[in-house]
């Protein structure tokens, strides 16, 4: 998306350094340094002070002011308009690229977000306000902080309202998709991102969970999905976007394959993670050394491995993992008899697909046609032949 770096373009012009300008998700990019020039749009700071009343009218009311990064250059103002009434406001500040070191307890970094928590019961205590108008920022904000009501103020139109999202639904829907993943035997990767860090990582956790939960893998780079693009690869039964933050919530409601995150693959195929009610957006929080990794675990035996029922088809499907890959032995040029079985088995998906179809296209029918000499065919343009007459 618009909101990523561009840093494949800039290595190919050889830059050293990148300018970004405009709305970024403030995804940390993986080797150009990057300045970001937000822009400012503008902000009536006192009707937006006055809404952030009217929606809290209680003076200890804890609250997190998040904004849209064209608007950080008001908060200054808007915070020193507000903190004198709400002692427990929090506002986050803008921060890009990885801080240096751990977050230290009590504060969150998120988003290219940063801000203390204070409260006993953590961040479910609090109330989150935005400033900016409605998109994929907030949804994914709404999403992840799921346990916090939400509010905002778009400046365009200068009103305040209580966000009426139903989250529940939201999630509902996400965790419908999380059981399509479950009944899915091959599953398409889309590299969304080449700038990100860590996206090699995630491509490469993806694969080893799909290997272990017994599912067929392909990894595809397409740009920007669409229908028309996605609709080329029938065989697959899905799809894991590895995007940023903001852009990995696709709507795949028009799409012949729904699209998942990676979080939510996560949750279909990996037995150790469970669903606690809290979303992730990013990632990076799922690869070792993230806070909320969670590793696979060991394999279980097939007999021994406690069957599972579709919510979707009804049948029965496999939940065990199987066993990590073994060291690879070194390559013979020895003549061996190869396992048939096993030839079998490593037949792509798309192979298998095409097997079962009716129609596999034009046959070629190679040695059955008559050898014949080459003849003059038409001459001229398909509207006119030179041999056709001339329509009067």
């Amino acid at each position: 998306g618009s909101c990523c770096v561009d840093e494949v373009a800039a290595e190919h012009a050889g830059a050293e350094a990148v300018l970004h300008y405009g709305p970024a998700c403030l995804s940390p990019c993986r080797k150009l340094p990057v300045l970001h020039i937000f822009g400012q749009q503008p902000l009536d700071v006192g009707r937006c002070a006055e809404a952030f009343r009217e929606l809290y009218p209680d003076p200890e009311s804890r609250v997190v002011v998040l904004s849209d990064v064209v608007y950080a250059h008001a908060m200054g103002e808007l915070e020193q308009r507000l903190c004198p009434e709400y002692p427990n406001i929090v506002f986050s500040r803008v921060v890009c690229g990885n801080p240096p070191g751990p977050a230290p307890p009590g504060e969150v970094r998120q988003f290219g977000r940063q801000f203390p928590v204070e409260a006993p019961g953590g961040l479910q205590d609090y109330a989150m306000f935005y400033v900016g108008a409605e998109g994929l920022a907030l949804t994914s904000f709404m999403l992840t902080w799921n346990c916090c009501p939400f509010s905002s103020f778009d400046p365009a139109t200068g009103c305040g309202r209580r966000e009426t999202l139903n989250i529940n639904r939201a999630l509902m829907r996400r965790l419908y998709l999380v059981e399509r993943a479950r009944d899915a035997r091959v599953v398409g990767i889309l590299v969304g991102t080449l700038g990100v860090a860590g996206y090699l990582a995630v491509l490469q956790h993806l694969r080893e969970l799909l290997r272990r939960a017994g599912k067929r893998s392909y990894t595809l780079a397409v740009g920007k999905p669409n229908p028309a693009k996605l609709a080329n690869f029938l065989e697959v039964d899905i799809f894991v976007l590895v995007a940023c933050a903001q852009n990995s919530l696709l709507d795949s409601s028009d799409f012949y394959r729904p699209v998942v995150t990676p979080y939510e693959l996560e949750l279909a195929c990996n037995p150790a993670r469970e669903w606690t009610g809290n979303y992730l957006t990013d990632f990076r929080d799922l690869l070792p050394g993230a806070c909320a990794h969670v590793e696979l675990p060991l394999a279980v035996p097939a007999a021994e491995a406690i069957p599972d029922i579709s919510l979707i088809t009804g049948e029965m499907r496999a939940t065990h993992l199987c066993d990590p890959p073994a060291p690879q032995l070194p390559s013979s040029t020895t003549l061996a008899c190869r396992d048939q079985t096993r030839a079998l088995a490593e037949i792509s998906p798309a192979a298998s697909f095409l097997e079962s179809r009716s129609w596999r296209g034009l046959e070629q029918q190679l040695g059955q046609t008559p050898v014949s000499k080459a003849v003059q065919g038409r001459r001229g343009i398909a509207i006119a032949y030179e041999d056709e007459g001339r329509k009067q």
